[in-house]
């Protein structure tokens, strides 16, 4: 989709405004990291978007990710349901939760993982990052988390 551009005159609101992606409309066509699933809402492709990226992640009860950054982008989660752990740095040697309500900023190429710190039920938010470039980078991390506090999904780590 096309965004409106000043020098294009008067604008042609029906096609240049608001646009809404419905909840059966997001593309799990997306860069994934091993333990959630993501899927792309407000792209350049599905709403013109231009400096924003949005969607929506979920982790598994119980589960946790590999490590991964987001290269130069910055990014918010917003904790619509669930209990998220975040773990980061060179060894993901810092902790802290969000839970609902709660918002997460991720700096650029902090190395972070995401764990789910409950084992009965998902852990839901929208992520808003500050580009449309995918970038993510998955990385070889071992996770400090002790053994049966969250699982791995991935295929590394076989459950």
């Amino acid at each position: 989709m096309e965004s409106y551009r000043p020098e294009q005159g008067t604008p042609d609101w029906e096609r240049y405004g608001v646009r809404i992606v419905r909840a059966g409309e997001l593309d799990p066509n997306t860069p994934q990291t091993p333990g959630m699933s993501r899927a792309a809402a407000i792209t350049a492709a599905a709403a013109g978007a231009q400096k924003l990226w949005a969607g929506t992640v979920v982790v598994a009860p119980g589960a946790k990710t590999g490590a991964h950054h987001h290269g130069e982008l910055e990014t918010v989660l917003y904790i619509v349901k669930g209990r998220a752990r975040l773990r980061w740095g060179e060894r993901l040697e810092f902790v802290g939760e969000a839970g609902p309500g709660d918002f997460i900023f991720v700096p650029p190429w902090v190395p972070h993982q995401e764990l789910n710190a409950r084992p009965d039920e998902p852990v839901e938010a929208v992520i808003v990052r500050s580009g449309q470039e995918p970038i993510v980078v998955n990385l070889d991390i071992e996770s400090p988390e002790t053994p049966g506090a969250a699982r791995w999904i991935d295929p590394g780590h076989p459950a």
